[in-house]
This record gives C-alpha cells, sequence and structure tokens, in this order.
C-alpha cells in the first residue's frame, strides 16, 4: 500500500511529497503526524528540529512549514537523502535546511548542534530509538521535546537522563512516545 504524502499545515500546506516505492521507508499518516505536531504546536514557531531517521523529510519539512527555523535532516540511506533534497527544493525550504547523510550513531557522537525539538520515526523492531535516546537528551535545549513514532507494542524506557515520558499515544499499529524534562511538563 502506498501512502501519499503532503504537507498538513503552514507555509506548504498541501504539497505533496515524494518517496521511493518499497518497504523500505514507511510515511508517517497524516493522523498520527497530525497529533505529533498537535503536541507541540505552540514550541514549533523558531525552532531547531532534527529529523533523526529522516526518511522522505516528511516530518521535518511539516515543521518548516509550522514556522520552523531550522531543520537537520539525518538518514543513513542515499536515496533517502536524494528524495529529502528533492522535497525541500519542492516545498522551497533548502534555505532552512541542512541534510546529513550519515548513521545517527555517527551523528549523535559528532554533532555538537542543540535542538529544541527532535522527531524520531526509526525503522521498527531495530531497538534505533532505545540505542539513540542516551545521547540524544544530551543535545536538547532546555526546553527540548523528544517525539519519537514506534511499533504501538515497544515500551520505551520512561526516564533517559533529565527526560521523562510525559505522553504516550496509540494510534492502531502505531505508538507515540513524548519526552520532556520534567519541570518542562507545565503546558
Amino acid at each position: 500500500m502506498i501512502i501519499k504524502m503532503r504537507v498538513i499545515t503552514g507555509l506548504a500546506k498541501g504539497r505533496r511529497l515524494k518517496a521511493p516505492e518499497g518497504l523500505d521507508v514507511r510515511p508517517t499518516a497524516d493522523g498520527i503526524k497530525e497529533a505529533m505536531f498537535s503536541a507541540i504546536q505552540f514550541e514549533i514557531e523558531g525552532s531547531v528540529v532534527l529529523d533523526m531517521f529522516a526518511g522522505t523529510g516528511q516530518l521535518g519539512i511539516e515543521a518548516l512549514s509550522r514556522g520552523a527555523k531550522k531543520a537537520v535532516f539525518v538518514d543513513s540511506s542515499r536515496e533517502s537523502v536524494a528524495y529529502i533534497r528533492q522535497n525541500l527544493e519542492h516545498v522551497g525550504f533548502s534555505d532552512k535546511a541542512e541534510v546529513i547523510n550519515m548513521p545517527n550513531t555517527a551523528f549523535l557522537r559528532g554533532s555538537a548542534e542543540k535542538f529544541d525539538i527532535a522527531l524520531l520515526d526509526p525503522p521498527y523492531e531495530r531497538r534505533l530509538v532505545q540505542k539513540s535516546l542516551p545521547a540524544l537528551v544530551e543535545m536538547m535545549t532546555e526546553r527540548g521535546v523528544i517525539i519519537c513514532e514506534h511499533e504501538a507494542g515497544l515500551k520505551l524506557p520512561e526516564q533517559v537522563g533529565d527526560f521523562a515520558v510525559t505522553k504516550t499515544k496509540r494510534h492502531g499499529k502505531i505508538g507515540v512516545t513524548i519526552y520532556r524534562r520534567p519541570q518542562n511538563d507545565d503546558r
């Protein structure tokens, strides 16, 4: 089944995004994407966003469309990186983006950048979220938020560093877990 991707709202609302055919890329459905972004709707404007395991770049592009200042897209697949660049060009956000072709572990070890929002949607059943979180929390700003999309049955750790789960939601076969520092859960 091919899921057609589009930008839901903002500057690029309704623009279609390209994705490779096959099962290697699993685009986030609009309903799940809307739920993810509703949870952070007042935090996106002017933020620096990390779209890790970026695939086609749809999550970072959605953040840019909603007012993020910058998005960093990280994916280990050259084919995915090519689609990210095409999609950024198509929606006119190339100047607000940095696209990095490297494994997430290398990026997490080597980058000194700080992020306000991190969006993780890795290939399922590989424990990539669990492996990435300890290094990722060190890259987050004081008011940072981490949103993880994963298979619904996966139980992520309640606490990673000084970040804790503040919300979990199930959308059919998909789960979404949100991490924040506890003092920031006053929204």
